[in-house]
């Protein structure tokens, strides 16, 4: 039934995939235009038309004793019902692609006309049209759970002007650096950081959460978020265009382009699965009666056999579950950026995450400082020196740490700053070379090691190849991150950790989340992970999905079968990497997604077992003279809408440990 196609690019009942829209598109785009200017009138009275139908065919039952009446309102509910099928049909007949649902509604109809069977022309086009109203209701539904992200935009920005005053603009016109006022109620239009003011926000349209965040001054905000009752001034980090609420919108409506395996299967059996059932068609109705005689028995049975051969049970119900399930997706602040990985999600025994900020928070802060010959306000205005420049999570620990001497930095006097992966930073600063990081940066320099036990990590603050002394940092474990790697191994799935990280520290945050020591990997700089993750794929039968957060995790993001990337505090070029967009860094919503996978994948394999199965049995039945038109109007009509409800009931409802 093509106006219930979910495909939004094309809504012609025999454009079926992406690939045929392209082919056939400039083909007979005039018959689109055709087609709805003579159709349009009906889907603007859908209802109005479809009662009065209605009504008309049921006052005909009344009528068959009178028989000039009951052919009178038997013809007229039949028009109101089904001109604009017959008309589709003949206009999609101009352009070579005629064999889609209108076609073979109107066959069948004419034929029950032929035949004298006037009221099972009329039923089959009541029947049909009843059924594409509600399959029109369900998908608006299933959309409507992706078209609400548009909601979360804001359509206005007030940016305050340096007199103090207030101007309202769209927020496209809104510039990096520009301070937005909020007020309370209203919706935060560009991502930014609050420079007055302190409240909480709603960020349930992001993240899936109904529990408000506080927020202060410094605290980075994401557009969409709702103001509570407070005023905030936020200066805008980002452009529109690049804010999450942009980026949400896009990514969940260009999810629909990337089909998942059995989307393009349900696609490719369509197109050959009608002209076939077509072909049988004709068979019944004009062969047999050669072989067997009485032509208008085999003729009947042909048109039985068309009505219940209607493959849109599933061309329909198919695409809509993955529609729903991606929907559903989103509204728990998940962002799956296709149905192919929706579905390869039901094909992972193997799941690897990085540490920092993803089963650790990357919130780091200093425990203890250690100096060795020289006071700790020094080794403090050093250790920010090195780390002035630097956006690594661990050195904010760095800037957050109170100095009296913390204002005594002079940035102009940083002539040279270089990073090291996996090592550390080093830093020309005057006359002195200052450098801070790990082990292996001590190594590269030249300086002795203390030989310190380290039991978290350890940053060496370095002067002219001298050792100042050492900060130890600490970050803390997500709460639900054990929750998420003993689910992981209920399902069958491995759970493996890469980190850059000492062993001692690896293996410490290993055992409090329940991970094996042997699937603990540690001491890896960048390269090291990809050629980890390239030796864990190869021991994987099925697949491999990688959750990070990192500049450093795009490459394996990308290597992976399936990659995740934390929204909240994750890079953009980790974003961008990703398959998968989690709203609020939460490793369990990874097992909130594979529930959603396995459930729509059922849901799928039944639908598809519901309607072959109830097709199949039913032809049969019709070709040896068991069903009328009555039951092939319940396997065409029924079994699409049973499929489609099953594709979009509700009674899912994920985990969530915190």
């Amino acid at each position: 039934m093509e106006n219930t196609k979910i495909d939004i690019s094309c809504s012609c009942g025999h454009c079926h995939s992406s690939e045929r829209e392209r082919h056939t598109h400039s083909a007979h785009s005039h018959d689109h235009a055709e087609i709805s200017e003579k159709a349009g009138f009906f889907e603007k009275y859908e209802l109005p038309l479809l009662l009065a139908g209605g009504a008309f065919f049921l006052v005909s039952f009344f009528l068959k004793s009178r028989r000039p009446l009951f052919l009178t309102f038997t013809l007229a509910a039949y028009l109101i019902l089904g001109w604009d099928v017959v008309w589709k049909s003949l206009s999609h007949i101009r352009s070579g692609n005629f064999l889609d649902e209108n076609f073979l509604m109107t066959i069948a109809t004419f034929g029950a006309f032929y035949l004298g069977e006037v009221s099972e022309a009329a039923g089959v086009m009541l029947f049909y049209k009843i059924g594409e109203y509600f399959q029109e209701k369900a998908v608006a539904r299933a959309k409507g759970s992706i078209e609400s992200l548009m909601e979360i935009k804001s359509l206005v920005a007030r940016i305050l002007t340096p007199e103090g005053n207030t101007r309202e603009v769209d927020p496209d016109e809104v510039a990096v650096g520009s301070r937005l006022l909020i007020r309370a109620g209203e919706r935060i239009p560009i991502d930014g950081v609050i420079v007055r003011g302190a409240g909480v926000l709603d960020v349930s349209a992001l993240t899936g959460e109904s529990v408000p965040l506080d927020v202060k001054i410094g605290d980075s905000v994401l557009s969409g978020s709702i103001n509570g009752n407070s005023v905030l001034e936020v200066m805008t980090s980002k452009l529109f265009e690049d804010s999450a609420v942009s980026r949400i919108i896009e990514m969940v409506q260009n999810s629909t382009q990337r089909k998942a395996k059995a989307e393009k299967f349900i696609t490719k059996f369509a197109r050959y699965y009608t002209p076939v059932v077509v072909g049988l068609a004709l068979i019944v109705a004009f062969l047999l009666p050669l072989l067997f005689g009485n032509f208008r028995l085999w003729f009947e049975r042909g048109l039985i056999f068309l009505v219940i051969s209607c493959p849109c049970a599933l061309v329909i119900s198919i695409p809509l579950s993955f529609f729903s399930a991606i929907g559903l997706a989103s509204r728990r602040g998940i962002l799956i950026k296709g149905g192919n990985y929706l579905e390869k999600m039901t094909e992972l025994d193997t799941a690897v995450f990085d540490k920092t900020g993803t089963l650790t928070r990357g919130e780091f802060r200093i425990d203890r400082i250690e100096p060795l010959g020289c006071p700790a306000s020094e080794l403090i205005t050093v250790a920010k020196i090195g780390e002035f420049h630097s956006t690594h999570p661990v050195s904010a620990a760095v800037h957050a740490y109170p100095s009296a001497d913390s204002g005594s930095v002079n940035e102009a006097a940083i002539t040279s700053y270089r990073e090291i992966p996996g090592q550390g930073t080093v830093v020309e600063y005057g006359e002195s070379v200052i450098a801070i990081g790990n082990k292996k940066l001590l190594s590269a320099l030249g300086t002795p090691d203390p030989g310190i036990q380290e039991t978290g990590t350890v940053l060496y603050v370095v002067r002219d190849k001298i050792l100042l002394g050492m900060l130890h940092i600490s970050d803390e474990i997500r709460p639900d991150a054990a929750f998420a790697v003993g689910e992981l191994r209920k399902r069958g799935i491995s759970p493996y950790m890469l980190t850059g990280d000492t062993r001692e520290i690896a293996e410490a945050v290993g055992e409090k989340i329940g991970l094996p020591k042997e699937n603990i990997y540690s001491r890896l700089l960048p390269e090291d992970k990809v050629r980890i993750l390239s030796e864990i794929k190869a021991k994987s039968r099925k697949g491999v999905l990688f959750a990070g957060d990192g500049i450093n995790d795009a490459p394996s993001l990308a290597m992976a079968d399936v990659s995740v990337a934390m929204g909240g505090r994750g890079t953009d070029i980790a974003i961008e990497s990703a398959d998968v967009v989690l709203m609020k860094d939460e490793p369990s919503k990874i097992i909130t997604l594979l529930q959603i996978a396995q459930r729509n994948k059922n849901i799928v394999i039944q639908n598809i077992v519901l309607a072959l199965g109830i097709k199949g049995v039913i032809m049969v039945l019709g070709v040896i003279g068991v069903a009328n038109m009555w039951l092939a109007i319940f396997a065409d009509v029924g079994v699409a809408m049973l499929a489609v409800l099953n594709a979009i009931r509700p009674g899912f409802r994920g985990h969530s440990q915190t």
